[in-house]
């Protein structure tokens, strides 16, 4: 039988208002639940990292289930992509800090529950210090760096993790505990995917309802182990496939071998996560790469008006030229470029152009090694043509 995580003794003095017992009534009179796990769930607190896709049903469920505390960590602002998900946060809330939008939200669904709010990224400097007061973390991020840090903090600190990771069409969550007999993140991940082999939300998409489905299994995940009921995901992994409506479970075991969670651990503080998850080596590639012949939107539009003769070729997707384009651009997406380079006449100059400027100087150090060499890359893409020379064209 499931054990609550809630020392009986925080429960002794808690008392309900006649309208918190009207509000939380439909808990009260299940008899997994009752007045005592009513208890238990206002006696609990609850550290939610990030109050975006993930974070935002995180919070809005565990605030009105009556969670006596809950902590919001984000130092973001919101920007009109988060609607599509994050509903936390409305169209009047674009440029507000996202702690901000979410802590009014909060508390026109609950006002009874503290919220404290941490105006930061969740980083090694200040994860002790912040997780400590939680009885559970929850991870609403969708990167990797935080993931291996939340991990580890709460193997310190003998909490769980629920974790919930989303991407495109799919999602899977889990619960992390060592110190209730079931595995940590490192168990099935010991070590992080190259930088930029796993794309983020903002780079390959996500279903707006997707984040709904995981972030609720991840505030249930929580209710349980505070109330005592059920089954935790400890030691099972759920994986959610929206396309096919499926639902997998997967078992998960302890790596006895763990560097974090095993009898002989080899890591037992806080390491440096953008290190450890190669991202300074990932930058630093990216700026050599991005080291290249370059113009700036500004002066595009100036060649543009002129009438000068040269390609300007679009290396993103064709989903992505759909959205928006450069009128006169002609798309050749990266991953064909090297096979499609026939097309291309090396006695012309050719302007490259992508979203943001990345792509287009790799492909513009594909054209190089094959030996072209009238070459310049549109510096910040497509984004800051529209930021600076034409506002008509969206953002995405």
């Amino acid at each position: 039988m499931a054990t609550s995580i809630i020392d009986p003794s925080r429960t002794e003095r808690i008392q309900f208002s006649n309208d918190e017992v009207a509000r939380y009534s439909r808990h009260l009179i299940m008899p997994e639940v009752t007045m005592e796990g009513q208890k238990r769930i206002k006696a609990a607190s609850v550290l939610c990292i990030g109050t975006g896709g993930l974070g935002s049903p995180i919070a809005l469920y565990l605030a009105a289930a009556g969670i006596g505390r809950l902590g919001l960590v984000d130092g973001d602002t919101v920007d009109f992509s988060n609607l599509q998900r994050q509903i936390l946060h409305g169209t009047k809330d674009v440029g507000r800090k996202k702690l901000n939008s979410a802590r009014d939200r909060i508390r026109e669904v609950n006002p009874n529950v503290q919220v404290d709010l941490y105006d930061a990224f969740f980083t090694s400097a200040n994860a002790r210090e912040i997780a400590a007061p939680y009885d559970i973390v929850i991870d609403g991020t969708d990167n990797f760096p935080t993931r291996y840090l939340s991990n580890d903090i709460c193997v310190f600190l003998k909490k769980p993790n629920v974790y919930g990771s989303i991407f495109r069409f799919d999602g899977q969550c889990t619960v992390f505990a060592p110190h209730l007999g079931g595995p940590c993140y490192r168990c099935m991940f010991p070590e992080p995917p190259p930088p930029g082999m796993v794309p983020s939300c903002a780079e390959g998409g996500v279903l707006g309802v997707l984040p709904g489905i995981i972030g609720v299994m991840q505030a249930i995940e929580a209710i349980k182990l505070i109330v005592g009921i059920g089954d935790s995901l400890m030691g099972r992994l759920v994986h959610f496939d929206a396309l096919k409506m499926k639902f997998r479970e997967f078992k998960l075991r302890k790596d006895p071998k763990c560097p974090v969670c095993s009898e002989n651990p080899t890591i037992t503080d806080l390491i440096d996560y953008e290190q450890f998850c190669g991202i300074p080596e990932a930058k630093a590639a990216e700026a050599e790469e991005a080291h290249v012949p370059a113009i700036s939107v500004g002066e595009l539009k100036a060649k543009l008006d002129r009438g000068e003769k040269f390609v300007l070729l679009d290396v993103r997707e064709p989903f992505e030229y759909d959205i928006c384009r450069i009128a006169g651009s002609r798309l050749i997406p990266l991953g064909q470029l090297p096979s499609r380079m026939s097309e291309l006449d090396s006695a012309d100059e050719i302007v490259l152009q992508c979203k943001s400027g990345v792509r287009s100087a790799r492909a513009l150090r594909l054209l190089q090694e094959a030996g072209f060499s009238k070459l310049s890359n549109v510096e910040g893409g497509i984004l800051a043509w529209s930021e600076q020379v034409d506002p008509s064209i969206p953002k995405y």
